[in-house]
Parts: structure tokens; C-alpha cells; sequence
């Protein structure tokens, strides 16, 4: 995520959320009564009596009056009146005579002027946004009660459409041999949907990947997003399709083998969220709120900033992460800015990232809540925070991404001087295990190494990276070779198989980007998704890949990694200059060394010499590898 788009999305949100609902026509303020919660009730709809009832709740702490609004009371302020728990902190009415098959649209009145859609609904109306969704993507969309309110509603049915799963028995990849694909729906396909997602499962069972990693599907602000900027968390953003099309898209990874993983932001919350808007003084959040700091406590925030020492900021989060759970058998969470979670309050990055007990405690309780749930699901932190605290989360059994972008990216350009990737090493970090750390080349918030490559990339003589395609393909290839030649989980960005060299910066970062599916039928970039593919088979089917008795040296030209696991031995070696290169590599023992991606070669000792061209690589095995 970066400063800068949030910051256009914040003054955008303000303007036209938060200032919005603040300017509506007040309404007659009710009378409200006292009254304990009943039975049967829950944070947002509880239905009772087959449906015919519902239970409508708000936790909405000092406000003096709270009524309900909707499709089942001609939106009258006066109709459905809300009652106040005795302890002041939440808000409830009993609607009854509805009908069970039908979807009502409704809000909540809160001090006589401020409308705000509920934070727990499933499913939200925008009167900006929906008319921009397709009929293909989300069929018999409810129309917005225009000219009855205004800004979002939430919608409420008792009879919705049910789910029927099929696969049950999921048994999800062991931590160390996932190999995930950050996928973002939106640029995916043209059709930007969950069901045309689901075409191209082929394609990655293809690859070999083994979980996806879905960039933010609850409802954010806008359609056009890599959804950084969320509003409502319980409601998938329809932009992508029905709440059922998602469940089945997750049913048929199930069935594929592949686990589904879920991009979740709960650092932070834009204007257009109800818990920002009901306490906010049109600039920021006020002293009153429940869950967000007035003023964000580090450097990096956008939005507003949840105070994640909060009890009612504790209780939401892991309502939300149940849900997620329980309702859509989602696999795991990747935390966005998980360093964020703090209430130290820090000026810039150095500081930030400084050990902090704080943080330590809050995901210590968020991973033992989220185990108690489920004892095998993926907790996977965007963290970036000093090794020390990254450590401690890791031996909790959390996994922590781990970017190495810039320095494989200068090696896959030929620029040496800052090119060695050794903190794809899980020992680097202090972990004990590999399997807590997610290494990768690229993400959704990284420059795509190929453009970098045809942009920038070094060459001499006739060996050219920069504007070569096919060259700049084959140091893809080369670095792949790398990447998963390290014991550990990977990640992959979506295309970066095919060598994608749009860039990031394209439309604006995070503007819609050219979905280039034709680069498939190029020799070159199929070739480099054929490598891919052999490389994440061979992590999979061969447990030396994650093995912890290794040697590597990844300086200079001539980079190698070696594993050792019992009677075998792997060693990946490859010149990352642009001039040959002699490589000279205890191997270890003499004779036959099998090269999975080349010729054989034999030696009278253990030692590897070998005069490498700019790009060779080779990936040799004392036993064959399956």
C-alpha cells in the first residue's frame, strides 16, 4: 500500500461520506427506552420466528437515540424506535411481520441525523458504485432505494441463498511447501469475477501452485481497487460477484487441492465505514470512538487507525475473523501492515519497526484466538518489524512475509553490487523453522522485476538484458531457480510466471492494469511458466528443498545454494553476471551429478568447476529428483 492513494481515497471518503451522512435533514428524534438485550441476539440481524422476525442490533456507545429505517417500515424514524441495553452501549429493536424470501433494504438513525448502514450486514447498497456492476457478474441486484434515503444501506434477508459445500475434507498444504499466488480478481480477467476466476483454475493447477492468496474481497470504497480501503467487512464486495459465487470459488479450489487465503485489512478503516462515521468530528475520529485513534500512531498509516488495545476493537476483529472462518472456509489470513497494530506512538519507519511488547501481545491473542477456531490455519503478517519481534511471532507458529524484490531484481538485471538475496534464509531472521517465512520476488506492492529487466537491466557485448525480451525472460527463469531452491513457502504475483512487464506505476499504482493473457501463447514467456512449473513440482515432491542442513553463497556472479538431506545432495548454481563466469563449488563427493534442467555431468572430485555463460544455471542432484 502506499501513502499517496490513500491519501486521495481519504479526502474522496471524507467528503463524500463522512461530511454527507453529518449534512442530512435531522428527523424527529425518538424516545427511547431501557431495556436488556434479548436472547437470541447478536451484533447486527439476528432472525427469530422462522424468519418472520428479526433482532436488529447497534453497539453505539453514548448516543442518545437510535432508530431503525427500511423497506419494512416505509422509512419512518418513528416506526421502529430502538431500545438502550442498561450499560448505554447497545442499541436494539424487534422488527416483525417480514417476509423470509424477501431482501429489505435498511439503516440506522443516530441522533436524529446521522444515517449509517450497519457495520455486521453482509451485503450493502451504494448508490455511486452499483451501477457499475454488471448483470454478469452479480445477477437481480437489489435496486437502491432512491428518493427513501441516502448514502449506504445495508440489506437484511432471512431466506437468502444457501451454499451447499461439497468438499469437506480439505487437508490444506503443509506450511513449507505452499507456494502461494497473490491473485487481485480485478486484474485477473476481464470479466473481474469470481466465476472467471474459476476458468483459469486449470491454468494454475497448470503451475503448480498450491494456495491463492486473494487481495481484499470485503466491500471497499469504489469498484476500481486493489481494496486497501475497506468499509464494510462482513459483505464481499459485489464488484466480484455474489456471496455465493465466492463460497464456490473457495469449494473448487478445496476440490483442486489448492487452499484460499485472504487478504484481511483491520488496521485500518476509511470514511465510508459506520464506525468511523458515528464518531467523527469531519475531520477525524473523535475521543469517543470505541475503536479508532483520533490520530494514527505511526507513520505509515491511511484512513483511520484502529486502537487495537480497544476491547470493542478486539471484539470486531475477531468477530470478523470467525466469520471469515466459520462462513466461507477460508484457509488463512494475510494481515495487511500487521505492524500496525500498535499504540506506540512512532514518526517514522526506524522507530516503527522498533521491538514492541505491545504488538507482540495483541497478535500473540489474535493467532490463540484464530487457533482456537482452527488449529491449522494459515496467520500469515505483513510485518516488517525488527527481527527480534518478528522472531517471537514466528515461534507463536505466525508466518511473516519476507520481500526480496530489490535484491533479486538487481541480480535478474546483472547489477551485482547489491544482489544477494540471502534473507531468503529463514537462519538470517533468527527463525527456527523455515516454514514461518514467506519469501518472495514479487507482490502486488513491488515493481514487476520484468520491467525492470527490459528497462534497466545491464548487458555486454551481445548479450543485452535491458530491451531483450527473450534474454530478460531467461534471468526470470534464472532467479526462479533461486527462489525455490530455498526451503520454505513462496509467493508468487500474479503473471509474474509469464514475465508481466507492465508496471506498477501503469494507470497509476493502483489503477486498473492491462490483463495480458495472450502472453501465454508466447514461446519465451510459456517457456518461463514451464520452468516455474517444474521448479514449484520439484519443491513439492522433494523434501531436500526443505531441508535445514544447507550452505549457500550468493554473492557476486556466481551465486549457488547447496542442500543436503541424507544420501542426497542438491546444489542450484547459476551466473548472474552478463559476462561468462567460472564457477568453482565443493559439491562434495565425486561421479555422477544429475541436473534436472540439463545435461549430466561427472566428476573425477567433489569439486564443480565450470566455465558459465551470462544466465546458465543448473540445478545438479546426487539422487534423481522426482
Amino acid at each position: 500500500m502506499k501513502k499517496v492513494f490513500y491519501l486521495l481515497l481519504l479526502v474522496a471518503a471524507t467528503h463524500t461520506a463522512c461530511k454527507k451522512a453529518a449534512t442530512d435533514t435531522p428527523e424527529p428524534t425518538p424516545v427511547n427506552q431501557t431495556a436488556d438485550l434479548p436472547a437470541g441476539a447478536k451484533n447486527g440481524v439476528a432472525f427469530i420466528n422462522n424468519g418472520t422476525s428479526a433482532i436488529v442490533t447497534l453497539y453505539a456507545p453514548g448516543k442518545t437515540s437510535v432508530s431503525v429505517i427500511g423497506d419494512f417500515n416505509n422509512w419512518s424514524t418513528t416506526a421502529s424506535v430502538m431500545k438502550k441495553t442498561p450499560d448505554g452501549n447497545t442499541w436494539w429493536v424487534q422488527i416483525d411481520n417480514l417476509n423470509p424470501a424477501t431482501e429489505y433494504a435498511y439503516q440506522f438513525v443516530v441522533d436524529g441525523n446521522l444515517k449509517v448502514a450497519d457495520p455486521y450486514c453482509e451485503k450493502v447498497l451504494d448508490p455511486d458504485n452499483d451501477q457499475y456492476i454488471a448483470a454478469t457478474v452479480y445477477p437481480n441486484l437489489k435496486a437502491y432505494p432512491t428518493g427513501k434515503t441516502t448514502g449506504i444501506v445495508s440489506t437484511m434477508q432471512a431466506n437468502q441463498p444457501v451454499y451447499n459445500w461439497k468438499n469437506t475434507s480439505f487437508t490444506r498444504p503443509d506450511k513449507n511447501n505452499l507456494v502461494i499466488y497473490e491473485l487481485l480478481v480485478r486484474d485477473f480477467t476481464t470479466e473481474h469475477s469470481y466465476a472467471s476466476t474459476l476458468a483459469k483454475l486449470d491454468y494454475l493447477i497448470g503451475l503448480g501452485i498450491n494456495a491463492i492468496e486473494l487481495m481484499p474481497v470485503n466491500e471497499f470504497e469504489g469498484n476500481l481497487s486493489w481494496g486497501y480501503n475497506p468499509s464494510f467487512y462482513f459483505a464481499p464486495d459485489k464488484y466480484y460477484g455474489t456471496k455465493t459465487a465466492l463460497q464456490n470459488f473457495i469449494d473448487e479450489c478445496h476440490g483442486r487441492g489448492i487452499a484460499v487465503i485472504m487478504d484481511m485489512v483491520l488496521n485500518h478503516s476509511f470514511g465510508q465505514s459506520p464506525m468511523v462515521q458515528l464518531y467523527f468530528d469531519g475531520a477525524k475520529p473523535t475521543t469517543s470512538s470505541p475503536w479508532f485513534n483520533v490520530d494514527a500512531k505511526h507513520p505509515f498509516n491511511v484512513g483511520y487507525d484502529f486502537n487495537h488495545e480497544s476491547q470493542a476493537t478486539k471484539k470486531f476483529s475477531k468477530d470478523v475473523m470467525k466469520f471469515w472462518m466459520q462462513q466461507y472456509k477460508i484457509d488463512g489470513f494475510r494481515f495487511d501492515l500487521s505492524k500496525g497494530f500498535t499504540q506506540k506512538s512512532s514518526t517514522d519507519d526506524a522507530q516503527f519497526r522498533l521491538y514492541d511488547a505491545g504488538r507482540v501481545a495483541i497478535w500473540k491473542d489474535y493467532n490463540s484466538y484464530i487457533k482456537s477456531i482452527d488449529p491449522n490455519f494459515y496467520v500469515i503478517l505483513e510485518h516488517f518489524a525488527e527481527e527480534s519481534e518478528e522472531k517471537v511471532l514466528a515461534d507463536e507458529g505466525m508466518m511473516l512475509w519476507n520481500n526480496l524484490n530489490h535484491d533479486m531484481n538487481e541480480a535478474t538485471m546483472g547489477w551485482l553490487g547489491s544482489s544477494n538475496f540471502q534473507w531468503g534464509f529463514y537462519t538470517n531472521h533468527g527463525f527456527t523453522k523455515s516454514e514461518n517465512l514467506v519469501s518472495y520476488g514479487e507482490s502486488h506492492d513491488e515493481e514487476r522485476l520484468n520491467f525492470k529487466n527490459i528497462s534497466y537491466g545491464n548487458g555486454f557485448g551481445s548479450y543485452m538484458i535491458k530491451g531483450n525480451l527473450a534474454t530478460s525472460l531467461k534471468r526470470e527463469e534464472l532467479i526462479a531457480a533461486f527462489l525455490f531452491g530455498m526451503p520454505g513457502p513462496k509467493m508468487i504475483w500474479q503473471f509474474g510466471e509469464l514475465g508481466y512487464d507492465v508496471s506498477i506505476d501503469f494507470n497509476g499504482r493502483t489503477g486498473d492494469k492491462p490483463i495480458k493473457w495472450e502472453y501465454f501463447s508466447d514461446p519465451n514467456r510459456k517457456a518461463l511458466y514451464d520452468a516455474y512449473a517444474k521448479f514449484i513440482r520439484l519443491k513439492k515432491n522433494n523434501s531436500i528443498f526443505n531441508s535445514t542442513n544447507f550452505t549457500y553463497n550468493l554473492a557476486g556472479g556466481i551465486k549457488y545454494i547447496k542442500l543436503t538431506e541424507g544420501s542426497n545432495t542438491v546444489v542450484v548454481v547459476g551466473n548472474f553476471d552478463v559476462i561468462n563466469q567460472s564457477a568453482n563449488i565443493d559439491f562434495g563427493t565425486a561421479g555422477t551429478w544429475l541436473d534436472a534442467v540439463g545435461s549430466n555431468v561427472s566428476l573425477a572430485s567433489g569439486t564443480y568447476t565450470a566455465n558459465l555463460a551470462p544466465g546458465e544455471y543448473h540445478i545438479f542432484s546426487k539422487v534423481a529428483l522426482k
